[in-house]
C-alpha cells in the first residue's frame, strides 16, 4: 500500500474495551451503531433466501454434466451467488481449519494481538474489518484476520497465527484445497461461458501469481450482539476479486443478499461452500455474470464464525474482459481495460467516497 492509499482506507485494532463491549452487549456505543443500514427492509426469515445449490457430483458425472453445467452458468448470470454441494474437498483439511479458527478466536485479546495488522499495511493482520471515510468511523461489529494465502511466497509468516499450533498447517493445507475447488468451479463455468478452460483459468492461475493474481483470505468472528437492529456485522458491499468461497464454521446464519432492493437471509446448507462472483468476474465475463452487494447481521444469541477464500484474477497484468469473448474485436467490450494496480487503486478510492468503482468501468 502505497502513502496515497493509507491515507483513504484504515483499520483500526481491537482494544481491551471492544472485547469487553463483544463480551456484553448491554448498551451499543455509537461507534457501532448503524441504524440506517440495519433498517434496510428484510425479508422475514420464513422467507429466506434459497440459492441455487450446484452439485459438484452432477458436473463431474457426464450423464448430468450439461444440465448442471448450464444451471451454475444461471446461478453466475442471474444470481452472483449459489451453494455447492458434494465439492470434494477433504473434509479432514476442513474440519482442522474450522477447530482452529474457532481456538484463535477463542484466545485472549493479547493473544489475538500478536498478529494484529502493522503500520500501513491494513490489508493483513488481525483488528478490525477495514474502512473509509464515508463509513463516517463507524466499525463493523466484527473481529478479524486478513491474510495472503498464495502463492506461498507472497505470505507474511510474521502474520500467520503460532497460536493454536495447529493453524498454519492447517491453514497451509486448506489453501491448496481451496485452490483445487476453485479451479473445478471455473473449469465448469468455462464450458458454460463458451471459453477454453485455458483461457479462464489462466486468468486466475497462470504465470506469474503475484501478478494480480493469488489468494487471500479473511477469518470472521461475529460476537453476538443484543442489539442486533443498531449494528452491522460487514456492511454491504461487493467483492473485488474474482471468485470467493465461503465456509461456515458453525450453523449461525447472518449473510444477507440484496436482491430486488431487499435484503434477504441466507440458509447455508451443512457440509456446503457458499459461492459468489467477484467484481473481477464480472469484468473478465464482460458483464456476462454478476456480482451481488452483501453484509452480514450478528445474531441476538449466537455468536458466527466464517473462512472466506477470496481467488484473485488478471489477463496479463489487466483487469479486462476475456479476448475469447470478444471475438477478435467483433464482440464490444462492456468494460474498460485497466492495469490491475489501477484497479486495487480505484477500488480504495472508490470505498473513500462511498461508491462502486466497477461501475467506473462500464462503456
Amino acid at each position: 500500500m502505497d502513502a496515497a492509499e493509507s491515507k483513504l482506507i484504515c483499520r483500526e485494532k481491537v482494544t481491551d474495551a471492544t472485547a469487553s463491549l463483544f463480551a456484553d452487549s448491554v448498551e451499543v456505543p455509537e461507534r457501532f451503531t448503524n441504524e440506517i443500514q440495519a433498517a434496510v427492509v428484510v425479508v422475514g426469515e420464513d422467507e429466506a433466501h434459497e440459492l441455487p445449490v450446484i452439485d459438484m457430483a452432477n458436473l463431474l458425472d457426464p450423464k448430468s454434466s450439461a444440465l448442471e453445467t448450464a444451471k451454475l452458468g444461471s446461478a453466475c448470470r442471474n444470481w452472483g451467488f449459489f451453494q455447492v454441494t458434494n465439492h470434494g474437498a477433504d473434509e479432514a483439511a476442513i474440519q482442522r481449519m474450522k477447530e482452529s479458527t474457532v481456538q484463535f478466536f477463542n484466545l485472549p485479546l493479547e493473544a489475538k494481538n500478536a498478529i494484529a495488522f502493522r503500520g500501513e499495511n491494513v490489508y493483513e493482520g488481525f483488528g478490525h474489518h477495514f474502512s473509509g471515510p464515508a463509513s463516517a468511523g463507524k466499525l463493523d461489529w466484527a473481529e478479524c484476520v486478513l491474510l495472503a494465502t498464495q502463492p506461498i511466497h507472497a505470505r507474511n509468516m510474521e502474520l500467520w497465527p503460532t497460536s493454536p499450533p495447529t493453524f498454519r498447517h492447517a491453514l497451509d493445507r486448506y489453501s491448496m484445497e481451496m485452490m483445487n475447488l476453485a479451479r473445478r468451479l471455473l473449469g465448469f463455468m468455462a464450458t458454460d461461458l463458451g471459453v477454453s478452460r485455458e483461457a479462464l483459468l489462466g486468468a486466475f492461475f497462470g504465470g506469474d501469481a503475484a501478478g494480480g493474481k493469488g489468494q487471500s483470505m479473511s477469518f470472521h468472528h461475529y460476537p453476538p450482539c443484543r442489539h442486533p437492529d443498531k449494528v452491522m456485522g460487514i456492511a454491504p458491499h461487493t467483492d473485488l476479486f474474482g471468485l470467493t468461497l465461503l465456509l461456515h464454521v458453525d450453523d449461525t446464519p447472518g449473510l444477507q443478499i440484496r436482491r430486488d432492493g431487499s435484503w434477504f437471509p441466507v440458509k447455508p446448507l451443512p457440509g456446503a461452500f457458499v459461492v459468489n462472483v467477484g467484481d473481477v468476474l464480472v469484468v473478465l465475463t464482460n458483464g456476462a455474470y454478476r456480482s451481488v452487494e452483501h453484509r452480514v447481521v450478528p445474531s441476538a444469541e449466537k455468536s458466527r464464525a466464517t473462512i472466506a477464500t477470496f481467488q484473485d484474477a488478471c489477463v496479463e497484468g489487466m483487469v479486462r474482459p476475456l479476448p475469447e469473448l470478444l471475438n477478435g474485436g467483433e464482440a464490444q467490450a462492456r468494460y474498460k481495460s485497466i492495469e490491475k494496480l489501477e484497479y486495487r487503486k480505484g477500488n480504495v478510492k472508490a470505498l473513500d467516497e462511498g461508491t462502486r468503482f466497477l461501475d467506473s468501468l462500464k462503456l
